[in-house]
């Protein structure tokens, strides 16, 4: 019912959308001197913000055709090196042979595509060679593909390492930090010849009994029953994955806006007086945000449940009780693969100390092998996007990376 309302409400502004795209194609074609004028200049700009009002479930495009290398510009294309229903493994391959780092982003698969790591990736490419989890929308995968839940992304993550191969670095970003150091930790107790040779963890909640956010208190403030009841939907009929029961990437996007509702708000007042005072730079860089923000995907509903019960209600990690395919899984027989985190100071999803709890789990790493940066004035997205990423942050990771190949 709830996806079914989403889409009703979606065709029936189409049009609405549509008219408004069209009345400002057709002021585009007024002389310089008319589109200058405030109230054709305001009224150009209502149109605009009109027809932005809408949310989209296709994966942008990562934009990067080149990349700057030894002060040289170098080709560089997507390649999927792995395929499965539900995520490809995405190399951004450059056109010359390059000795460099290989590294496995792993991506958070809560209502956002890999795209929102496009920033991630910018700081990493000229210096090595990056690899992707680059998650399909869950609407998207048939009934006949079967189920994705929380052990099907942690076989996901050691699929993709292994087929990256001995030698490789990992890097996991919010959500998946606990899914990640699960994959590592069965992959070392396995003596597995792909386990990374580091893995950084960024801005996850590996433990979020430490410093309880919002959003982990909104996890346990309702029995999984809940959430079941409430949150999941069934696919609609004409998508391919008709009748697969999800989370919808719309729902997740409505609780990060609610929770910050004042500051998106005056985001968007801000971009309409960006686009009526013609300050082109200003408003690309909202649209560019905004673009990327309102791209929403799926979420299988095992995954979501699973995610929310064993992480964030019974804390199965950190109190050592969490199975994986009947398997315990015991972060401390990490032993090769050198540690770091990092935490934002401003975190509001992932607060202070819910990463930097992986250290002690992993208590098979040597002292001198492990690492920890608390990044003073970001918030959650700060840790791996934006200039204190890239100038304060990547150097870090850039040492550890090259302290361990």
């Amino acid at each position: 019912m709830l996806y079914r309302a989403f889409q009703a409400q979606a065709d029936l502004t189409t049009p609405a959308r549509l008219a408004a795209e069209l009345g400002r194609a057709a002021l585009g074609f007024a002389p310089p001197w008319l589109r200058g004028l405030p109230p054709v200049a305001q009224a150009a700009a209502g149109l605009e913000m009109m027809g932005r009002m809408t949310l989209t479930h296709e994966r942008p495009d990562y934009g990067f055709r080149t990349v700057t290398v030894d002060g040289g510009e170098v080709p560089v294309r997507e390649e999927v090196v792995l395929s499965t229903p539900f995520g490809d493994l995405v190399r951004f391959k450059k056109d010359v042979a390059l000795d460099q780092p290989r590294i496995l982003l792993v991506a958070p698969l809560s209502g956002h595509f890999a795209t929102l790591l496009r920033g991630t990736v910018a700081a990493l490419l000229p210096e090595n060679d990056v690899y992707i989890t680059d998650w399909r929308n869950a609407r998207d995968a048939p009934l006949a593909a079967g189920l994705f839940g929380f052990d099907e992304y942690v076989e996901h993550v050691i699929a993709f390492l292994t087929a990256m191969g001995p030698g490789a670095h990992l890097m996991a970003v919010c959500q998946p930090c606990a899914h990640a150091l699960a994959a590592v930790a069965l992959m070392a107790e396995d003596d597995h010849p792909a386990t990374p040779v580091s893995m950084t963890l960024m801005a996850g909640p590996v433990d979020t009994r430490v410093n309880p956010t919002r959003v982990n208190e909104l996890a346990t403030s309702r029995p999984i029953e809940w959430f079941q009841k409430m949150v999941i939907s069934n696919v609609p009929a004409r998508y391919a994955g008709a009748g697969r029961q999800v989370y919808p990437g719309f729902v997740q996007l409505s609780a990060f806006v609610l929770m910050n509702l004042e500051r998106h708000v005056n985001a968007h007042i801000d971009l309409y007086s960006h686009l009526a005072a013609s300050r082109h730079a200003e408003a690309d860089a909202a649209k560019a945000f905004y673009d990327e923000y309102f791209a929403v995907l799926d979420l299988t509903a095992e995954f979501y449940l699973e995610t929310v019960e064993r992480v964030f209600q019974k804390h199965l990690l950190p109190k050592g009780e969490l199975v994986w395919r009947n398997r315990k899984v015991d972060p401390g027989a990490i032993r090769r693969t050198a540690l770091f985190t990092v935490e934002g100071e401003r975190d509001d999803i992932c607060s202070v100390g819910q990463t930097v709890a992986a250290h002690a789990l992993c208590r098979g790493i040597f002292a001198n092998r492990k690492r920890h940066h608390l990044q003073p004035g970001v918030g959650h997205y700060g840790v791996f996007s934006g200039r204190k990423w890239s100038n304060q942050i990547y150097p870090l990771v850039r040492n550890m990376i090259l302290a361990t190949s």
